[in-house]
């Protein structure tokens, strides 16, 4: 299960030997360049790298082999040094490599109920720490080992698999999952992981992230309940921020309000968001009654005029042209032009 992290130790063991070889080698050239035959510098240079001590195989008597001599102990030393270092920490590691998968393993076994994150770029990082703050129970799949070891450490259960695999999805128990959440940056492969899932469970509430705008609708019929679009959250927010600041200041004192955030909605199966009016809008006195009742379990909540100021509404309040309006909606922030038509 710690591929990524076994690798790094036995990396540094060959490295090391890979040097203990090439400076016996370069000794080995340079006692043969003195005169000396290859079977007396093979074992010259044999027993100076490993420190035995049995005493010089012809006399070392010119500044010559003094340097060689002297040189072949300080880096062959050296180098047996990093040999067993690496040895011994490849060697640890594997020891720590058993115990950890299985307990990763005893753990993926006890799931149920759980959700389940495929992937853990910037998204699925943020997801899981806010998972973990509220106590929830989930495990992570992501295919790169260095982001797997990054989740292991934030003390995360990580599974290091390519989530596209059914296989791997029924390993992290996918049937009993109460959600799945397909983060990856990638379209096709949420599309793919978003197929699979739902075949493995037809309850399972799946969210998938989708880059490009075309991907929400495939996304949709592949199986997915929820379709997140970071990109166009994104420009949304900076387009609040940019025609209405008080609005975003406003929207951000709800979710940080202990007493009636934003949260506590989300509890109760509300959203709370930002919609603007429509240039369509301009042609019809459009009242804040009459967007109500079409938006179906939708309530107006505040109107943040286009040319400054803001008003809690009444239903007689008419919403004109660049309006910003904050609702509370049981079905997701709506498209106003398809509410009035």
């Amino acid at each position: 299960m710690l591929e990524g992290v076994t690798a790094r130790p036995f990396r540094n063991l060959l490295i090391a030997i890979l040097f203990v070889l090439m400076i016996a080698l370069v000794a080995v050239i340079a006692y043969m360049e003195a005169g000396w035959s290859f079977d007396d510098a093979l074992y010259m240079v044999t027993l100076t790298i490993f420190t035995v001590g049995y005493g010089e195989v012809r006399p070392i008597d010119t500044d010559y082999l003094h340097t060689v001599t002297m040189a072949t102990m300080l880096f062959g030393c050296t180098g047996v040094i990093m040999v067993t270092g690496a040895l011994v920490q490849a060697l640890t590691q594997s020891q720590l490599e058993q115990f950890f998968g299985k307990r990763v393993e005893r753990d993926i076994e006890r799931l149920d109920g759980h959700i389940i994150i495929c992937g853990f770029g910037r998204i699925g990082l943020m997801l899981a720490a806010d998972l973990s703050m509220a106590g929830e129970t989930f495990v992570v799949i992501e295919r790169e080992a260095e982001r797997c070891q990054e989740a292991r450490e934030l003390g995360y259960l990580c599974r290091h698999a390519d989530a596209t695999d059914e296989d791997v999805l029924r390993a992290v128990h996918v049937e009993r999952a109460r959600v799945l959440a397909s983060v990856l940056p990638d379209d096709a492969a949420n599309v793919f992981i978003t197929l699979s899932a739902r075949s493995l469970n037809a309850g399972l509430e799946i969210i998938a992230r989708g880059e490009r705008p075309s991907t929400e609708r495939k996304l949709i019929q592949a199986g997915a309940d929820k379709v997140i679009l970071p990109t166009h959250i994104g420009a949304e927010r900076i387009a609040e921020l940019i025609l209405f600041p008080k609005l975003a200041e406003y929207l951000q004192g709800a979710v940080t309000d202990e007493a009636g955030s934003a949260a506590s909605l989300t509890s109760m199966g509300l959203e709370l968001g930002v919609i603007v009016a429509p240039a369509a809008f301009g042609g019809r006195q459009i009242t804040v009654g009459e967007f109500e009742r079409r938006g179906g379990g939708l309530l107006v909540v505040r109107i943040d005029r286009r040319e400054g100021g803001a008003l809690r509404p009444g239903a007689n309040d008419v919403i004109r042209p660049g309006d910003g309006l904050v609702v509370i909606s049981r079905m997701g922030v709506p498209n106003p032009e398809t509410i009035v038509g």
